[in-house]
């Protein structure tokens, strides 16, 4: 029988407290994405490079906000694949919460649906707004809640503008954002999506005109010169971030707004790019825990110290 040091064990204790206090500094923060997937249906979710692409997107945020969603079947599908065992999705689990169809016309009836991870989210409300005069699709708002971060709680507003209404929809949200403040007694507030915000449809003159831009309160993440779109034609920032409140503001990791260009880091052609949407999502990460960020130390200092001890009992 072979000789087994009593330190052993502690000392396999100390090393997994490290492993997972690096692991975990690692994955500290919440990546919240949104990407108008442009008439996502049964068509294009039976579509194997499509839905890997896509698959590869999604699986990257912790909640991620897809639009432009025309058939709940292609959300099933994507949830599937996202849960299969066989695949490697980071090792989380996928729900999705949709709103019902929206729009003016029974040909272009779309979802807001979002997918996220069980693991490092939850869902505490919901709230689907009804001034049907305010938007063609009106916002479906959600509540978020979530450890990993440093704000705990969170409102989602996305917005999938009319283009030809798109400065009326856009300063509505502010309202939008007012009630459900009110409604869940929570200022930190997101607003993101396909807003149409540039080119031809928002101008920089059009822009004194909407109180999301205007308003102190408001913080764009995106800004007017990002090329959010696909095309080599157009550099035009249709998506936005926007958020409400210093606090949420303050919350949000340096430098991490942006677009994320899967045509170049997925090494696409351009043309397979377009076939999946016209646009290009848009990210940011919210700060992680302050209390997982001082535990860190901690149990690396308690395992450090029961080491030590421990050796000094068998000297």
């Amino acid at each position: 029988m072979g000789w087994r040091s009593p330190l052993l064990p502690l000392l396999l204790l100390f090393f997994s407290f490290i492993t997972l206090s690096m692991g975990g500094a690692k994955e500290s923060g919440l990546r919240i994405c949104a990407f108008n997937v442009q008439k996502f249906d049964k068509v294009k979710s039976s579509n194997y490079r499509l839905m890997h692409t896509l698959l590869r997107i999604v699986s990257r945020c912790d909640i991620a906000l897809l639009q432009e969603v025309m058939d709940p079947k292609a959300i099933d599908a994507l949830v599937k694949s996202l849960n299969r065992e066989t695949e490697r999705y980071n090792g989380y689990h996928y729900k999705s919460l949709s709103s019902k169809s929206l729009g003016n016309s029974p040909s272009n009836m779309q979802q807001y649906v979002f997918i996220y991870r069980v693991e490092t989210v939850n869902v505490t409300g919901q709230h689907q707004y009804q001034k049907k005069q305010s938007f063609v699709r009106e916002p479906f708002v959600v509540a978020f809640q979530s450890n990993r971060t440093a704000i705990n709680k969170f409102i989602l507003v996305p917005l999938h503008t009319e283009p030809s209404q798109a400065i009326q929809e856009i300063d509505r949200l502010y309202d939008v954002c007012e009630e459900v403040s009110k409604k869940w007694n929570n200022k930190n507030v997101m607003l993101l999506g396909d807003f149409h915000a540039g080119c031809a449809y928002v101008t920089r003159a059009s822009k004194k005109k909407i109180r999301l831009f205007s308003s102190s309160k408001f913080s764009s993440l995106i800004g007017d010169k990002v090329d959010t779109t696909v095309s080599d034609e157009t550099h035009c920032a249709y998506d936005r971030i926007i958020v409400h409140g210093e606090p949420l503001l303050k919350a949000i990791a340096p430098f991490s707004a942006n677009v994320f260009n899967y045509h170049k880091e997925f090494k696409l052609s351009r043309s397979l790019a377009l076939q999946l949407s016209d646009h290009l999502p848009v990210e940011v990460t919210l700060k992680g825990s302050a209390l997982l960020l001082q535990a860190t130390p901690l149990l690396i200092l308690l395992s450090v110290s029961a080491v030590v001890q421990s050796f000094l009992s068998a000297l």
